[in-house]
């Protein structure tokens, strides 16, 4: 079983047991507060499972919370019958507020992901473009954005071939510089699908082609636009590196 398997089970089990475990627990206080107290506080385990960023699961929770309302807090208590006309408002409320709250909580989770993301995406730039300001050997520049594009793609293996590169030899798939992947003219869904196969992206800098790196992916896991990008920056990091290790030899 996969970690995701593992997390979307997880937050399964919690969407069932969490309600009931604070519904019991606010059962202490059932005669000292009101039920519209008690409803507000049942959003609490909904918000908790939404943080595992499984939107049925969240959905489940919002359900549960309500059911155990109306189980534990309206009369008649510990029967799912409300004859209490606020009660069936509140017990109401308490699904709709669940359902938006655990979104929104999701939703911001989703958003600080993507930000760790982007910044990590940017690290991984800066840093390559120091090693080239400061002068670093182009081979090792070569060798440091292998690494980058191995973890920043999730590739098996990745490897870099100099120019003059042979036409006929594989990759089968190329990662273009504005990011879209090509299989001659068809351009290929990496985002769900993963790359195809062999994918290259070729090193160039000033107008001439210095090599390219070949890719060998895992299979079905998909690669978002926004890191073929950056994979392609970090590419021409290395085309820079080269273009300016041939100038000083020449």
């Amino acid at each position: 079983m996969s970690n995701e398997q593992r997390r979307t089970w997880l937050a399964f089990g919690l969407a069932l047991t969490l309600p009931i475990a604070a519904s019991a627990v606010l059962l202490f206080f059932r005669d000292r507060i009101d039920n519209s107290n008690i409803a507000l506080a049942l959003v609490v385990p909904v918000v908790a499972v939404s943080l595992l960023r499984r939107r049925v699961s969240t959905l489940v929770a919002a359900i549960s919370a309500a059911v155990w309302f109306d189980f534990f807090y309206t009369r008649p208590y510990h029967s799912f019958t409300i004859r209490n006309g606020d009660d069936v408002i509140t017990a109401v409320i308490l699904l709709v507020v669940g359902v938006a709250v655990g979104e929104l909580a999701i939703r911001g989770q989703h958003h600080r992901t993507i930000a760790i993301e982007h910044s990590d995406d940017i690290a991984r730039i800066h840093a390559i473009a120091e090693l080239v300001a400061e002068g670093e050997p182009a081979e090792y520049v070569v060798i440091a954005v292998a690494r980058e594009l191995r973890d920043l793609l999730g590739a098996r293996d990745v490897r870099f071939e100099s120019a003059p590169l042979v036409p006929d030899a594989k990759p089968i798939a190329v990662i273009e510089q504005t990011g879209v992947v090509r299989i001659g003219q068809i351009a290929w869904g990496a985002d769900t699908m993963g790359l195809p196969g062999p994918t290259e992206i070729v090193v160039q800098s000033g107008g001439r082609v210095w090599g390219r790196f070949v890719l060998e992916p895992s299979p079905g896991l998909g690669v978002p636009f926004e890191r073929r990008i950056v994979a392609v920056a970090l590419a021409d990091q290395v085309g820079a590196a080269l273009a300016t290790s041939n100038s000083v030899a020449g």
